[in-house]
């Protein structure tokens, strides 16, 4: 099925099916991430680089990964 066919079909799902979908996509992004096998833009990389600063300044004002997932679950 090509990209189109996809995003053509998309609208006919509920939401049910939407979430599954994006969940999974989180998780092929989480694995690229974690391989090593992600190329972020460089606007990407600046928020990260950016992120990473303010965490280094204070660590307490970051969230460990688990929670980060959690909130973006719901």
């Amino acid at each position: 099925m090509s990209k189109a066919e996809i995003l053509q079909q998309l609208p006919k799902l509920n939401s049910v099916e939407l979430r599954e979908i994006c969940d999974r996509i989180w998780q092929l992004e989480e694995e690229q991430l974690l391989g090593g096998r992600a190329n972020p833009s460089d606007e990407e990389k600046a928020l990260l680089d950016s992120e990473f600063e303010d965490y280094a300044r204070d660590r307490k004002a970051g969230s460990n990964w688990e929670d980060v997932k959690s909130r973006l679950k719901q």
